[in-house]
């Protein structure tokens, strides 16, 4: 049994699978990326490519982030 707490996600981009009412995210898990990584493939993976959260990056604003986990309805 997974003791962590739950963390609250809103999120205004209605159009997401994930989103729920009161803006409240219901993805199970959350992918954010720096936007120097946003294009990245993440359904393939390349040798040692650092990609799917093995790698560290720094923001030095939250507008240099992205949300990963958006899937259209």
């Amino acid at each position: 049994m997974n003791n962590e707490p739950k963390t609250l996600v809103k999120c205004s981009v209605s159009n997401c699978n994930y989103w729920g009412e009161k803006n409240i995210c219901r993805a199970e898990k959350i992918m954010i990326e720096i936007d120097s990584h946003a294009t990245a493939n993440l359904n393939e993976e390349f040798g040692d490519e650092p990609y799917h959260g093995n790698h560290r990056d720094q923001a030095q604003t939250s507008s240099a982030t992205c949300c990963l986990t958006f899937k259209p309805k």
